[in-house]
């Protein structure tokens, strides 16, 4: 009587424990079709929309949703076949039910896994990040109390913020300066404003002296607008390698 009770006692324990263990599988598109994209892509616009649980694509290579997925610039994307910065693509895919940014992109790391075979692993390497902090004579801006929802508009000479974080701004500075950059600035709250530059002429130079023009003049509008510093610094940062990827079937 004792042993069958103990037995019972230990089926329930190990039966719970593999409840505990067990995670819940990851969240997948509803439908998702990815075709080729025409052979003038290359000249027409390009870029993914979401909203309401939806996700559009035109005209994207594997690098671009390989960057909108992991939140990362195509500098921190290392290796993989030629083609995933030429071969452009269609997509369209919907979730089970209407989710955020953050949910779309996780479910679009898995389309890429299962449909493009993408196989990559994170590491960190040295390079050079850029940290957002308070200047010493404090910052210029001051909270909001709106409500609303947060917005950013990268235009090529300025940035209009409404409602947004000082996390949210340093993303949107990721973006642009395509580096990325870290917010050490400690201020808590939403705010609202806009910051010019003068914006460099990108047909007279190269990639990365437009940047590193463009890098400078939004540091010197930071300090002198927003009351903040913009600097750059030698880091470890995270990039993702790619083992292998393939083309994915027409569908």
């Amino acid at each position: 009587m004792v042993l069958s009770i103990v037995n019972a006692a230990l089926a329930v324990l190990t039966a719970a424990a593999q409840t505990q263990d067990a995670k819940p599988s990851p969240a997948r598109f509803e439908v998702a079709a990815i075709h080729p994209a025409g052979p003038d892509a290359d000249k027409e616009p390009a870029g993914c929309s979401t909203g309401s649980g939806l996700v559009r694509c035109m005209n994207v290579t594997l690098m671009r949703c390989i960057v909108g997925a992991y939140g990362v610039r195509p500098r921190q994307v290392l290796g993989g076949p030629k083609w995933i910065d030429t071969d452009r693509f269609q997509i369209n895919a919907r979730a089970e039910q209407p989710v955020g940014d953050k949910p779309l992109m996780e479910m679009m790391q898995i389309l890429l896994a299962e449909r493009f075979k993408l196989v990559l692993h994170e590491e960190q390497r040295p390079g050079e990040i850029m940290v957002l902090e308070v200047a010493r004579t404090g910052p210029t801006i001051q909270p909001t109390i709106e409500d609303g929802r947060p917005s950013a508009k990268a235009f090529h000479d300025h940035l209009e913020a409404t409602k947004i974080t000082m996390g949210e701004f340093a993303e949107v500075l990721s973006r642009n300066l395509d580096l990325p950059v870290e917010d050490h600035t400690g201020l808590s709250g939403r705010f609202n404003f806009v910051l010019r530059w003068n914006p460099s002429d990108a047909g007279v130079h190269d990639r990365e002296e437009t940047l590193a023009m463009l890098r400078s003049e939004v540091s010197s509008a930071a300090a002198k607008q927003l009351g903040m510093t913009l600097k750059p610094h030698k880091a470890r940062v995270k990039v993702l390698v790619i083992d292998s990827a393939e083309k994915p079937s027409d569908n």
